[in-house]
């Protein structure tokens, strides 16, 4: 094992169709799924997760590929936030979940986004932090902008270039996000930090992030376009939060971007960088209650 146990929550690990899936739960009430994102594991809730185990029973696993869960399938395929979905509510139904609420960080959002689309008989609760879904972030992106998220490019390279360039100095790479992606001092406490580094620096955990990647712009961003056209929309309430861009503006509108897919939309906006369950777990856990008590 090479994560960090949750306050207040036991470890656990699963087999979900021949594949390991560790996760960490505790709490009772209505069932909420946690989902990380990039470059981190299950560990990201720390803070939330403790907090919310008062009035619901939480389930925080790492995904597939990341911290000390099998990937599902080899190359891209293996990333599609289709099938990571399923693989999330198959953990769930593993538990006596059949139907509940899920928040997603990052890439989590993601799975997130792509489970309560996928089955909204099954999702009760949406809540998606710091991210756009697929197809519209790569919408989003052109000009100079595109300079800021140039990894999105880097990583999703159908070559095997860019595991050779982060194996060069995985700490580096994955270094620069958790430091320049975050605003909040000590947010991310030096333990953490060498925690995320050691989980991501492994060879086959940066092989199932590029493949992460690559799903993103070869499936996910297919899948997205196939329901916009569609016209599939989110059936539940969904909360869509976000960091406060500051003197920089965003090259676009969350709030308008999510209204498109959630008719029952709450959003939030706080001042942080962009690992919100970290710098504002206070927060996202009453963002988190008030979304799933409604």
């Amino acid at each position: 094992m090479h994560t960090m146990p949750l306050p207040g929550l036991h470890t656990a690990t699963s087999a979900i169709e021949g594949r390991r899936i560790a996760f960490d739960t505790g709490g009772s009430g209505p069932p909420v799924l946690l989902l990380h994102g990039f470059p981190q594991t299950r560990v990201t809730w720390r803070e939330v997760a403790p907090r919310l185990i008062r009035r619901f029973e939480v389930v925080c696993p790492d995904l597939p590929g990341y911290g000390d869960s099998d990937r599902l399938a080899n190359g891209p395929e293996g990333f599609a936030k289709t099938r990571v979905a399923e693989h999330m509510v198959g953990l769930m139904r593993s538990l006596g979940h059949d139907r509940f609420a899920v928040v997603g960080h990052d890439r989590g959002a993601l799975v997130a986004f792509r489970a309560a689309l996928d089955h909204p008989e099954i999702v009760s609760h949406l809540g998606v932090l710091d991210v756009l879904p697929t197809v519209d972030n790569w919408a989003a992106l052109h000009g100079a902008n595109g300079v800021f998220a140039f990894h999105l490019y880097l990583l999703a390279q159908p070559s095997d270039l860019p595991e050779r360039m982060i194996g060069a100095d995985p700490d580096a790479f994955f270094g620069h996000f958790l430091d320049t992606w975050t605003k909040q001092a000590g947010a991310i406490p030096p333990e953490v930090r060498a925690h995320y580094l050691s989980a991501m620096r492994r060879p086959e955990v940066i092989r199932a992030v590029c493949d992460d990647y690559r799903a993103s712009a070869f499936i996910d961003s297919a899948h997205d376009e196939a329901d916009q056209r569609a016209g599939h929309r989110l059936k539940m309430p969904v909360l869509a939060a976000w960091q406060d861009p500051g003197d920089t503006p965003l090259p676009f509108d969350p709030a308008q971007i999510w209204s498109t897919w959630a008719h029952d939309l709450l959003t939030l906006v706080e001042p942080c960088g962009h690992f919100l369950p970290e710098e504002r777990p206070h927060q996202i856990t009453d963002a988190i209650t008030e979304l799933v008590i409604r």
